[in-house]
């Protein structure tokens, strides 16, 4: 007996075991926002010629030149998980805050980069225009688990399970009472908007799945 449980744990280091990822409860406020079978709640802009589509394996996928895919609900306090792929060379992003906007990029949301090889400089995790990562923590033709926590005027962004920054939006508090005022405001954390999944350019493959998002107060 002895000799089988040295054998066993030397095994294990050999070949760990595999621990796949809890899936988030609706116990805890979880709901999944993407059905696996197609694109109910969800929206293209169709802008140039990109198409989404759902695969055999029950993901998201997108060929062809520029579109995005919006949930169509409005949010503004509210956590989101998915599991992201990017080919080698491919760019893509996940959107959030983003108003519906047709035949054009989401300029008025804010987006998370997925890039791990292509030529724009700013990698997976970079909150675009605002923060900078350029040496991606995810490889290209690989999966990974994108966690963005949007609450109030601050944005959290977990990459597999590591947090890589909290950005508190300095612009909210006047930003929000301008736009109350009436005012045009570009964009604020701490606004309503729409989820949306970006299909860059006809280099770009990008996938999706396991879609949940958690309301918050």
């Amino acid at each position: 007996m002895k000799k089988n449980i040295v054998l066993l744990a030397a095994l294990a280091l050999l070949f760990p075991v595999c621990v796949l990822a809890e899936e988030p409860s609706a116990a805890d406020g979880w709901a999944k926002i993407f059905n696996g079978k197609n694109l109910t709640g969800w929206k293209s802009n169709e802008t140039k010629g990109g198409e989404f589509y759902v695969t055999d394996e029950g993901e998201i996928a997108s060929k062809g030149g520029r579109a995005h895919l919006f949930y169509m609900e409005e949010l503004k306090n509210f956590e989101l998980k998915l599991d992201v792929y990017i080919n080698d060379n491919g760019n893509s992003g996940v959107y959030v805050l983003s108003p519906w906007v047709d035949n054009n990029w989401p300029t008025g949301g804010f987006e998370l980069q997925v890039n791990s090889t292509h030529s724009d400089s700013v990698k997976t995790g970079s909150l675009y225009e605002i923060i900078k990562i350029y040496e991606s923590p995810s490889g290209p033709d690989q999966w990974f688990t994108y966690h963005i926590i949007v609450k109030d005027n601050t944005l959290t962004v977990k990459v597999n399970d590591k947090t890589l920054y909290t950005y508190v939006d300095p612009s909210s508090p006047e930003a929000a009472k301008k736009a109350a005022a009436g005012e045009k405001v570009r964009r604020y954390i701490g606004q309503t908007g729409h989820i949306a999944l970006q299909q860059h350019d006809p280099g770009s493959k990008p996938k999706f799945k396991n879609i949940y998002l958690k309301k918050l107060p």
